[in-house]
């Protein structure tokens, strides 16, 4: 018999979660399928409540339920009560637990990379789930300051009442920084001719990080290429933490060579 995962979330269509856990289904030689169940908010308690009735081991928690979901699970593990987002669940016996793998995600890009976050000072765009993520991953790897961009600076200041907070029109007089990172949806497909910031902003920046995959190369890391700035986009983010979840779904470890060549394979290169 099959083993049941999936992913939750509003619009799931352009998803490449079924591709990706499938290659790690095959490389584990586990008879699984990952399904897309798109919910409204509205049916949000009941889906979570049909999960173990379904007999569905685990599923990853996409926009816009990162938060909203917190309050329907039975525990929380130590990195998503500390952040305030879970984006993965372990449905056991009775009990539904909630983890954030984004967290480990985000982490495995760095080290991939070999991006220092160290007393580093850091410019993150958006105040959204992936956010909470970043920052808490940041901040326990003492980065050497956060500064968040947010459309709307008081709602923002209301949850991260510890970070320097501004909005996009103060966003072109901050003084140097060394890592801009990107966590809002600008750019993704199908609008890939949006990008959040002008490209004159660029140039305060050491690092451009863009947690979007799809395009591969948004219209910021492409303006980051043209002026010499290193570039990331989040397709390492996007395999590190589905490989994350099927540790927890598992109980299992995987090699930073086993991510790479799942990411290989999905991504082509």
């Amino acid at each position: 018999m099959k083993q049941l995962y999936g992913l939750m979330g509003e619009k799931l269509s352009h998803s490449l979660s079924p591709a990706i856990h499938a290659e790690i289904f095959q490389k584990l030689n586990i008879s699984a399928h990952y399904h897309l169940f798109e919910i409204e908010k509205s049916n949000l308690r009941d889906a979570i409540l049909g999960l173990e009735a379904l007999g569905i081991k685990g599923v990853n928690v996409t926009i816009p339920y990162k938060v909203e979901i917190m309050k329907y699970l039975d525990e929380l593990s130590s990195e998503a009560r500390k952040i305030g987002a879970v984006n993965t669940l372990h449905i056991e016996k009775d009990k539904i637990m909630g983890y954030n793998t984004d967290y480990h995600g985000f982490g495995m890009m760095l080290s991939h990379y070999g991006v220092e976050v160290k007393n580093k000072k850091t410019v993150i765009l958006g105040s959204g789930g992936v956010s909470k993520a970043v920052i808490q991953y940041l901040k326990d790897e003492d980065v050497g300051g956060i500064t968040l961009v947010s459309r709307d600076k008081n709602k923002a200041r209301a949850t991260y009442n510890d970070l320097e907070i501004v909005d996009y029109r103060e966003l072109p007089f901050l003084e140097q920084k060394d890592i801009l990172i990107n966590c809002t949806p600008l750019g993704m497909y199908p609008y890939i001719q949006e990008c959040p910031v002008r490209k004159r902003v660029l140039s305060n920046f050491s690092w451009i990080i863009d947690l979007i995959y799809n395009p591969p190369e948004t219209l910021l890391l492409k303006q980051a290429r043209e002026i010499g700035i290193q570039g990331i986009n989040g397709s390492t983010m996007l395999v590190g933490q589905a490989i994350k979840a099927q540790e927890i779904w598992n109980n299992t470890l995987f090699s930073e060579e086993f991510m790479e060549a799942i990411h290989k394979k999905i991504f082509k290169k």
